[in-house]
């Protein structure tokens, strides 16, 4: 069954219960159990064996040893939840929750706090991620914005500015990409970095998300279940569905907050963390360069996950001295790392399952068959874009994956581009970087959605669905400029279209909105 139709099944069933149950556990563990048993026809003890594989490779893959770069990711998010019980406990955010409610005076203010620094830590999206969620997040509760609602604006800042920056760990994996499928395919009429720079406009999905969090913010235009949250916090205080079961990142038992805290006891550490794992990205991409060393080679050889692993070390150990230096006893020092590491185990083990079926779903051959499906059709090559726009976002929505997208998209849409029409190899691969961010932000199980859900402190499932709407009605902004874009040909016309689209739709759903309220 792999790589047919078959193979859409465990995606499309997770999806579905998703929406029926909203429950994340139980529909990863049964899109894993299917996948698995349709990958070995249904053969129950081939398919056990297959799912202690992928469990097992999360971890230590036989042929390769230790899998030291999901062992550090999972290590720094147990870190960065040490490091957020000690800002608690010694009062840190508190001081600076206090500090923010003199200087910001409104809601508004509140939420374009995350918006900027979505857009200013630009780096990489697992780093923007949690990072801004961090900081922003005694700022967000104090005004009673919505968990959900600042998981969004992290979300749709964090993956749309790094997939249009190419220093970002994401536009130096992009260029590199673009450069091994220029070499294939021979195409010389221009470099990885030119050709990066030339697709940044037409990427239309990623301006119509970012502008579309500053409008939401600026307006506050709450659609869907993202206006029940909203209402919610505002009218009750509940920032989050506390009958949900336990939040990613958020503490669960009160730390008493020292009495002395002082702003230092947040941003040192949030600082700290930011400095040195900034240093150790550009270190560990220089050590891995062969040949000439530029700005684009380190981050493209950059190893992230480590960097954040001995970035969020350094956090702990700064945090640690603070808590000491205002007396702290060895066992409220136990029980800060006890519910530090307690707050981070719901997001671990969201991202173990999701890693899971992300195999299952590439061994069945998931991204292959649609790959094949788009090869295959017969279309007006006008609006080649508008069409990988689409497939790339319906992949990376049944993977969850971004990168994957990439990886088996962008050869295809230079090959079938290259096949017609040069011109058209910019604008093709463009859209697929577009659409995968797209069916990222749709996609339950999305490493970056989920990150994103841990650092704001939200259910996981509630984010998701609570920012299905707005990148949805980006989709649309989007589609509509790749329409105008296979008319006129004009970049500039077409990114114009989708921003005016963008701010329409808005500014139309909201007054309707509002009207229903009156």
């Amino acid at each position: 069954m792999e790589a047919t139709i078959y193979s859409l099944i465990p995606a499309i069933l997770m999806l579905i219960l998703v929406l029926l149950t909203r429950k994340i556990l139980l529909s990863l563990g049964t899109g894993i159990i299917v996948g698995a048993l349709l990958l070995h026809e249904f053969n129950i003890f081939a398919s056990l064996k297959q799912i202690w594989i992928v469990f097992r490779d999360i971890f230590y893959v036989i042929d390769e040893g230790w899998n030291f770069s999901n062992l550090y990711l999972l290590g720094f998010l147990l870190l960065l939840g040490i490091t957020t019980a000690f800002m608690t406990a010694s009062g840190g955010s508190k001081a600076f929750g206090e500090w923010a409610i003199r200087r910001v005076k409104t809601r508004r203010g509140a939420q374009l706090i995350p918006s900027v620094l979505g857009i200013l830590i630009f780096i990489d999206d697992y780093f923007n991620s949690l990072a801004v969620g961090q900081v922003a997040r005694p700022v967000t509760d104090r005004f009673k914005i919505s968990r959900a609602k600042l998981a969004y604006i992290i979300d749709s800042t964090s993956a749309p500015i790094t997939v249009i920056t190419p220093i970002s760990s994401w536009g130096a994996y992009i260029i590199g990409t673009l450069g091994s499928i220029f070499a294939a395919a021979e195409i010389t009429a221009f470099q990885p970095l030119e050709a990066f720079v030339r697709m940044v406009p037409l990427n239309f999905y990623a301006f119509a998300a970012i502008i579309s969090v500053f409008i939401v913010a600026l307006f506050n235009f709450n659609f869907g279940l993202m206006r029940k949250h909203e209402e919610t916090a505002i009218s009750t205080g509940e920032l989050y569905d506390k009958t949900k079961g336990n939040i990613a990142g958020d503490l669960q038992s009160e730390l008493t907050p020292h009495k002395n805290g002082k702003m230092r006891h947040l941003l040192l550490p949030i600082g700290t963390l930011v400095l040195i794992t900034v240093i150790v990205m550009l270190i560990t991409g220089y050590l891995a360069t062969e040949g000439q060393v530029t700005i684009f080679t380190l981050f493209a050889n950059t190893d992230v996950n480590l960097s954040l692993f001995i970035g969020g070390l350094a956090a702990v150990l700064i945090s640690l001295c603070l808590s000491l230096m205002q007396g702290s006893s060895s066992s409220t020092t136990l029980l800060i790392f006890k519910e530090g590491i307690k707050s981070m185990l719901p997001a671990i083990y969201i991202l173990i399952l999701a890693w899971m079926i992300g195999s299952i779903i590439d061994l069945i051959g998931t991204g292959a068959y649609l790959a094949e499906v788009v090869e295959r059709l017969s279309f007006n090559t006008d609006y080649l874009a508008l069409l990988l726009f689409l497939v790339a976002g319906f992949m990376a929505l049944s993977t969850g994956t971004s990168w994957g997208t990439f990886g088996i998209m962008l050869p295809i849409a230079a090959q079938i581009a290259f096949a017609y029409d040069i011109d058209l190899v910019l604008p093709a691969m463009a859209a697929v970087l577009a659409g995968s961010v797209f069916g990222d932000h749709c996609s339950p199980i999305s490493d970056t959605s989920i990150l994103s859900s841990t650092g704001a402190g939200s259910n996981h499932i509630d984010h998701v669905l609570t920012q299905i709407p707005y990148a949805l009605l980006s989709a649309l902004a989007a589609g509509i400029g790749y329409v105008i874009y296979g008319f006129t040909h004009q970049t500039f016309v077409a990114l114009l279209a989708t921003i005016i689209t963008m701010v329409v739709l808005l500014f139309t759903l909201g007054s309707i909105v509002k009207k229903k309220r009156t």
